[in-house]
């Protein structure tokens, strides 16, 4: 008789064990508190026309890896206000609780956040230092791509002409407060319009008059006439006040003149007045 075979176990098989799913292929993580407060001190600031990331390497180099910019310029003459225009971010959708904040460069102040758009609330603070922009309206493909957002800029009156401000930032962040853009604006206080007083417009003159006015204290002025040829150069006294003779003739008839001042690397014009020159 053959010998009975033992049956034989069926391996058994161990349950499976659940796996932690981590977050799905194409979602962004959300950075870690450390790296959003490098981002938050992100500064950047303007040398010589051009922009450079100032802080340490690991900034800049967070810099780069956001890939964006925000961006803008104004010149405003001492004691007035000019309107300095933010955009630049081609980045990821924001939604609700997104912010654009402009901090206002030194010795300047935040006077009126003025755009009128649905879905955004504004604030100037209390000191004036700033100006945010909030999106309130939930996700948006276009709350701040391809968008400009204004701020308004106060220059003090004591500002010399053709400096640029140090110390405009703009950084646009997401609802918790992480940086996801970041950038800077130039300030340039401009110079202000000279005057050109005399020869009143429409007085017959004679054909070498002193020409006289107003400009900037310590100012190049030059007179030129409606074919912008130079008539006459001087320089403005400390009391803002100048005047020049022509070195040639002005030609008889009806003509133009217009002074120019400049100063430190800016310049401005006046208004144009007509003549007429005796023959």
């Amino acid at each position: 008789m053959k010998p009975k075979r033992k049956p034989t176990r069926k391996p058994t098989r161990e349950p499976s064990r659940k796996r932690s799913r981590g977050p799905s292929r194409g979602l962004l993580r959300e950075p870690s508190r450390n790296r959003a407060r490098e981002a938050a001190a992100l500064t950047v600031v303007a040398v010589a026309g051009a922009i450079a990331w100032s802080g340490p390497p690991q900034q800049r180099a967070q810099a780069a890896e956001l890939g964006r910019e925000l961006w803008g310029a104004v010149t405003i003459v001492p004691g007035r206000e000019g309107i300095v225009e933010v955009t630049g971010y081609d980045g990821m959708p924001l939604g609700a609780g997104s912010a654009l904040t402009l901090t206002a460069p030194e010795g300047a102040e935040v006077t009126d956040t003025p755009l009128d758009a649905h879905g955004f609330r504004d604030a100037v603070a209390s000191d004036r230092g700033s100006g945010t922009y909030t999106f309130d309206e939930g996700a948006a493909t276009q709350a701040w791509q391809g968008r400009t957002f204004p701020f308004v800029l106060s220059v003090p009156r004591d500002a010399v002409p053709g400096t640029r401000l140090s110390g405009c930032a703009v950084r646009l962040t997401e609802a918790r407060g992480a940086v996801r853009d970041a950038g800077t604006c130039a300030v340039t206080v401009g110079l202000p319009e000279p005057t050109l007083a005399r020869p009143e417009s429409g007085v017959p003159l004679l054909a070498l008059p002193r020409i006289s006015g107003t400009a900037f204290p310590g100012a190049q002025v030059t007179v030129r006439d409606g074919e912008e040829n130079e008539v006459c150069a001087t320089t403005a006294t400390a009391k803002g006040a100048w005047s020049c003779v022509p070195s040639v003739a002005l030609p008889a008839g009806l003509g133009r003149l217009q002074a120019t001042a400049s100063f430190n690397g800016v310049s401005a014009v006046s208004e144009q007045i007509a003549i007429t020159v005796a023959r």
